[in-house]
């Protein structure tokens, strides 16, 4: 089953849940903002920003309450439909095949209902992060964007590499059932150390970008740090919290792409498989 037949089936749905990511998106891209706030408003003696600070907390606990339990319902169905198309379209038999199918339609499905919110959650916000750091302090905006493009060039160059490595490990995957059915005990030590060969290899390209990624937003915290400080006089105490926690959700945002992107990697190669039949 094609995924853009599936898209179209469930349009409406689709929108909907993209809907409730968009406005939790947003509330969570205010809260270091209505944080400033509230820390500007109880210096002054003053707690209105305490209240809407507390508003924007309940707004957020509604709106991701309600898309979580839209979701876990959305994608349950979605899962049954599209696995039980798929199935249908197997040669008669092939009961490893199937079953590796059905474990790879769960990981798609799961990323879908977990993965894919914190995805959008995070495009969105560094988008609105950046603009925002941009309009308080130009010269941590333009740090943000060279230390963004360096953790990309990272997972981009190991991109073929963590294919290949899924494709080899899928390969494998689909011959399970059939393993452990001829009983053969050679066979499955084989099999099972062939498996967490290419998962240690994936494992070890995860590491090295979040560690590469994750020492390259340190140097930009420090950097933002500093240079709030030092080299802007007269600055609001919320404000500059506000500044900084903006850099830091910045920094979770951007190293947490690497991961990301090698899950989207793997499941592109498991697409690339159920469209073949």
């Amino acid at each position: 089953m094609r995924i853009k037949h599936l898209i179209k089936q469930y349009k409406w749905r689709l929108v909907f849940t993209l809907a409730l990511i968009l406005v939790e998106s947003i509330l969570i891209i205010l809260f270091p903002l209505f944080i400033g706030k509230a820390i500007s408003s109880v210096l002054e003696k003053e707690f209105i920003g305490i209240w809407q600070l507390g508003g924007l907390g309940i707004m957020l606990v509604i709106i991701g309450g309600l898309r979580r339990v839209f979701d876990s319902r959305f994608y349950a169905k979605m899962y049954t439909t599209i696995s039980s198309r798929t199935i249908k379209q197997l040669p008669q038999g092939k009961y490893s095949l199937k079953t590796a199918r059905l474990n790879m339609l769960s990981e798609m499905v799961k990323f879908a209902e977990f993965q894919l919110p914190e995805i959008i959650q995070h495009s969105l916000g560094l988008l609105g992060i950046v603009v925002i750091i941009a309009f308080i302090n130009l010269k941590i905006f333009i740090a943000c964007l060279i230390a963004g493009s360096v953790v990309f060039v990272i997972y981009l160059i190991s991109s073929k590499r963590t294919f290949r490595y899924n494709v080899e490990y899928n390969d494998e995957l689909e011959a399970q059932v059939n393993i452990l059915a001829s009983n053969r005990q050679l066979y499955l030590k084989h099999h099972l150390i062939k498996l967490m060969k290419w998962n240690i290899k994936l494992s070890d390209i995860e590491t090295i970008n979040f560690s590469l990624s994750w020492f390259v937003m340190m140097l930009l915290l420090g950097l933002s740090i500093v240079v709030s400080i030092i080299g802007e006089e007269g600055v609001k105490y919320g404000a500059l919290i506000a500044l900084i926690m903006y850099v830091y959700q910045y920094i979770e945002s951007v190293v947490s792409l690497p991961i990301y992107f090698q899950q989207w990697l793997r499941l592109k190669e498991i697409k690339q498989r159920i469209q073949h039949f």
